[in-house]
């Protein structure tokens, strides 16, 4: 009885394959048709491709009691040491403002790197207790077009920690 039903969803699985490829599921008694798959990297025409990783622009705000400048530096430094991703980061006494882009499948994934970025590094490069206040994640594509017409901030450069 197992066996027919596992043939059931294997014969069950071959016909819907081969509705979503354009029949109609319906078979001549015996008839078999061909599974053909798509090769790794093909895709249909204007469809664009889900998992494959991406660029994604990352402004990450956090805010807290105040801490001494130059320890917020410093420790704004070592976090970019570590993880040389970082491009810019802007601070105060009682806030900091990072920015970097992320190699993420989705909006969802680089959001969720960037939202643990700050308590997971927390002990190791010394950041202040702060508390993330606001995040922002943004295709390539929309940065450059920000970029283009006036809005959002300039570019990343000059690369490091500055005060604001």
């Amino acid at each position: 009885m197992g066996e027919a039903r596992a043939a059931g969803k294997a014969g069950g699985s071959a016909a819907r394959a081969g509705e979503a490829a354009g029949g109609s599921g319906a078979r001549a008694g015996g008839e078999e048709r061909a599974l053909t798959s798509v090769a790794a990297g093909d895709r249909f025409e204007g469809e664009e491709p889900r998992d494959l990783p991406r660029l994604w622009h990352v402004t990450l705000s956090v805010s807290g009691e105040e801490a001494p400048l130059k320890e917020v530096r410093r420790a704004l430094e070592q976090l970019a040491y570590d993880h040389p991703f970082l491009l810019t980061s802007r601070y105060a006494n009682d806030h900091a403002e990072i920015r970097y882009w992320e190699e993420a499948r989705d909006l969802h994934d680089a959001a969720a790197v960037a939202l643990r970025l700050w308590g997971e590094h927390r002990q190791t490069a010394g950041l202040p207790p702060w508390e993330i206040v606001g995040l922002e994640v943004i295709d390539r594509q929309t940065y450059h077009q920000r970029i283009a017409e006036g809005y959002g901030p300039p570019p990343a450069t000059p690369v490091g920690a500055h005060p604001f």
